[in-house]
């Protein structure tokens, strides 16, 4: 009765489980480099990817379907932080896209549910589009110097701890 909802929210757990390694991915190498705010930026969007696949993967075994856990693709190898950031603002825009279309064919099938989640998906993809967007343009706006200042920030932080105990 509702396979196609099913198929289709298999499809958001495969999107946002491919957000989750890349956006990890990205907080490894930010966080490598002492770029802290960006590092955090990744790794809190990461877990709230993970809890979009929780909202996902309920539902699906509410409709009695089974979780497909297989990411819809791999890590793309990118190190340029404004690349980075780029690729994650075009993941999130490409979701919020993807699951407003999703949102209307479960309305068609009469999934009213699944449909409202795929509706809050899109609003919490756009908020993560917004905070990767404003960070695209202050690197457009501040270059090399705005990760240069992550960098000092940390080097302060780590220096004002003292010996480690």
């Amino acid at each position: 009765m509702h396979e196609k909802s099913i198929e289709l929210l298999n499809k958001a757990v495969a999107d946002e489980l491919s957000a989750i390694h890349q956006y990890m991915y990205f907080h490894f190498h930010c966080d490598d480099k002492g770029y802290d705010l960006l590092a955090g930026l990744f790794k809190k969007t990461a877990i709230q990817e993970m809890i979009h696949i929780e909202n996902l993967s309920e539902r699906i075994l509410f409709l009695k379907g089974d979780v497909e856990m297989k990411p819809a693709q791999g890590v793309e190898k990118i190190h340029d932080v404004k690349k980075m950031l780029e690729k994650a603002r075009g993941m999130e825009e490409e979701s919020a896209q993807e699951y407003n279309v999703w949102a209307n064919e479960c309305s068609r099938n009469n999934d009213a549910i699944s449909k409202q989640l795929f509706e809050s998906l899109v609003g919490e993809e756009e908020t993560h589009y917004d905070q990767f967007d404003v960070e695209v343009n202050n690197m457009e706006k501040f270059g090399d110097n705005y990760l240069a200042l992550q960098s000092i920030e940390r080097s302060k932080n780590v220096s004002n701890r003292g010996p480690a105990a």
